[in-house]
C-alpha cells in the first residue's frame, strides 16, 4: 500500500524535463503497437525485431535515470542494454512455443533472433545518427533524423524479414 502512494505522488510531483535518447512518446507508442500487430495477424519476427528495439530504448532509459542518480561502475552501459534487451524472453513467454531453427551457424529461435537484431539496429542506427551529427558541426541534417534513422532501418528490415523465405 506504501509503495502504491508513494507512485500516485511521483506522479503528482513535477519534475524538470532532460534531454533523453528517445521520445516518450514514442517508447509507447511502439509499445502499444506491438499488440496491436500481433493482433492484426503480423508474423512474430517482425514482431520481435520492433520489440528487440523498445527494449533497447527502455535500456537507453535506463543509462539516463542511472546518470540522474550518478550510479557508476565498468561496463554499466554495455549490461544495462544487455539485460533489457534480455527482458525478450519475460515479454513473450507464454505467448510463443520455443522452436529453433537453422540460421546458418546459429539454431536459435527466430523470435529471438529478430529481437536481438532489432535492438542492434536501433543501436547503430542512434550510433550513425551520433556520427552524422558530429560530421554536421553538432547538428542533425533536419528535423527529428534521430527518430527516422530508426525508422527507416527497421521498417527495411520488417520488409526483409517479410519477403525473405526462410
Amino acid at each position: 500500500m506504501k509503495l502504491l502512494s508513494f507512485l500516485l505522488a511521483a506522479l503528482i510531483v513535477p519534475f524538470s524535463a532532460l534531454a533523453n535518447p528517445a521520445c516518450v512518446v514514442c517508447t509507447v507508442a511502439i509499445g502499444a503497437s506491438l499488440e496491436i500487430s500481433r493482433r492484426l495477424g503480423i508474423s512474430d519476427n517482425i514482431i520481435g525485431l520492433w520489440a528487440g528495439a523498445m527494449l533497447a530504448i527502455l535500456g537507453y532509459w535506463t543509462i539516463v535515470w542511472f546518470d540522474r542518480k550518478n550510479w557508476h561502475f565498468p561496463g554499466r552501459d554495455f549490461w544495462l542494454i544487455a539485460l533489457s534487451v534480455a527482458m525478450i524472453g519475460f515479454v513473450y513467454w507464454d505467448m510463443l512455443p520455443y522452436s529453433p531453427q537453422v540460421f546458418g551457424f546459429l539454431y536459435i529461435d527466430p523470435f529471438l533472433l529478430s529481437s536481438v537484431i532489432g535492438a542492434l539496429l536501433f543501436i547503430c542506427s542512434q550510433k550513425l545518427y551520433q556520427w552524422m551529427k558530429k560530421r554536421n558541426g553538432g547538428h542533425a541534417h533536419f528535423p527529428f533524423e534521430k527518430v527516422v534513422l530508426p525508422l527507416v532501418l527497421l521498417s527495411a528490415a520488417s520488409t526483409f524479414i517479410n519477403y525473405y523465405p526462410y
